[in-house]
Parts: C-alpha cells; structure tokens; sequence
C-alpha cells in the first residue's frame, strides 16, 4: 500500500515577529517534504495583504508548492481575475477555492456567491493553469439545508472543475469514509480526484472546541469527557490528543487514504511527531 502525501495549512501572522516565526516553522516542516502548503484568507479578503506576503516569501524560500486560499463571497469577477493574475506572475499554479465568510457589516453576496461559482469562473478565467482544491464536510456544512444537499454541492464542485477536495477536521474515521463512498456513487472517481483527509492534531481544549462548535466539527464525547477530566493539564491533554489523533490516521491510511493535510495552527512538533510516527516522513540513507 502507497502511503500517503501530506500537506500543512498556515493562517498569515499579525506581526512581523509571528512573520518571522511562521517562516522558521514553514522550514521545519518543509523538512517533512510535504507535497504542498496552503495560506489561509480572511473573510470577504480581510488579510488579503498578509496572505499575500507570506505567500511571496514561502514561494522564494522553497520550491514547495504554496497554494494560496482564495474566497469569493463579496467579491467581483474583476477583483478575483486580477488576484489570480498576480498568483500567475508569481508562479503560483495551486489554489483552495473556498465561498469564505461574509464579513461583518457587509450585505451583498458579490457576483460569485458561492464555492462552485468561483470554481467555474477561474476555470473560465484560466483555463487549467490552476490546480484547484475545494472544501468538504464529512459532517456537513454548518449552514447546509440538509446532509444529501451539502454531498450534492461538493459533487457540484468536482464537476464544475475542482481537482481535489480538502475535509473539514473530523475525529471519526467513518464519517470520512461515508463521505467518500458518497460522491463516489455519484460519479467522482476519488482515485482521479481525491477527497483529502483535513486532520486536526489536539493541543489546546479550549481553542478545539472553540473551532469545533463554529465549523459544525464533531467532537466524540469520550474525546470532550477525557479533555475536561485533564483539566490544565497541558502534557496530559497534548499525550491523549496525540493518541486520539494518531489512531484516526492509522484508521484512514489503512482504508487507503490518498493523502492528508494537517491544520498545523502554525506550529511545529504536534504535526512533526504525527508526520513522524506514522512513517510518512522522508527517509534518510544511511
């Protein structure tokens, strides 16, 4: 059995200390040889500037492929055409295609309201100059009208011209697996265009649950009942989270995951020690 690729998310740094520190750490984890890294975006564009920064920097400092994210919702046709230019004069031929947030205050939905419209207009835009990843929710979409209707739209997505899908954090292997079942009997060959698994390693309680509860992430109950025992134990919390997360990972790489992309919350050793444990790290000739 192949194993699997890996991949790392950063979210851009407020300071240029943070700057500096996600560059140390974006060398750390290049060690890993990660088939890619992508850079979040904030809502309607909010860290637009800082996105971009550290995307010229990771792109001089590396060969590995960055692939910036990009969001559509409040957006217009002009504005996203002259991002993707920019991206193509810097060499960038990957993006995460995502509808983002309406940011606060803001009414219009912009000329591309949602994920699947943006997917097609850089299709129309660019032709396939780009590689395209979308999001996926193995336990549906926060505001999606129901399960089968969320499953609809991420096969709209692939067909619309998405070359793979990135999942929401989950931490039950099985609602992946039903996921990937799922657009497979609608006609996605996930061999062809894969549905990547989005791990989450568990580090902090407080900040998981946080981010669990406002993405629609499920947290198993043993999972949340353990976390509350440790109370501020923070090793006792970072040893069970590695356990829980660890097996997760063995689970999908057994069920023949094609890769994973790990949200590294910008740090180093959660993600280097799972990369590690589970082989996936290059190996060095003696």
């Amino acid at each position: 059995m192949s194993k699997p690729a890996v991949s790392f998310e950063f979210f851009p740094a407020k300071s240029a200390q943070g700057h500096e520190k996600l560059l140390s750490t974006f060398d750390e984890l290049n060690q890993l040889a990660p088939k890619y890294f992508s850079v979040t975006y904030g809502a309607g564009g909010s860290t637009r500037s800082r996105t971009l920064e550290i995307v010229k920097d990771l792109c001089v400092r590396s060969e590995t492929p960055v692939a910036p994210h990009i969001s559509c919702i409040g957006d217009d046709k002009s504005e996203i055409a002259e991002l993707l230019e920019l991206y193509k004069s810097l060499g960038i031929d990957r993006l995460v295609a995502l509808r983002g947030d309406l940011p606060s205050g803001q009414v219009g939905m912009g000329e591309l309201p949602f994920a699947v419209d943006l997917v097609k207009f850089i299709r129309e835009h660019s032709g396939d100059y780009f590689h395209i990843e979308v999001a996926a929710y193995p336990e549906m979409h926060p505001q999606a009208r129901s399960f089968l209707l969320d499953i609809d739209n991420l096969v709209n997505k692939y067909q619309a011209g998405a070359n793979a899908a990135i999942t929401q954090f989950f931490y039950n292997a099985d609602s992946y697996l039903y996921l990937r079942d799922a657009v497979e009997q609608r006609g996605i060959d996930t061999a062809v265009q894969p549905l990547v698994a989005g791990i989450m390693p568990i580090t902090n309680s407080s900040n998981l649950i946080r981010f669990a509860d406002s993405c629609g992430a499920d947290i198993p109950r043993y999972v949340r009942k353990q976390l509350a025992d440790f109370g501020d134990d923070s090793k006792a919390i970072r040893e069970f989270g590695f356990e829980v997360v660890y097996r997760l990972c063995e689970r999908l790489i057994s069920e023949g995951v094609p890769s994973m992309h790990f949200y590294s919350m910008n740090k180093v050793e959660p993600n280097k020690r799972l990369v590690e444990a589970l082989g996936l790290a290059p190996t060095v000739a003696l």
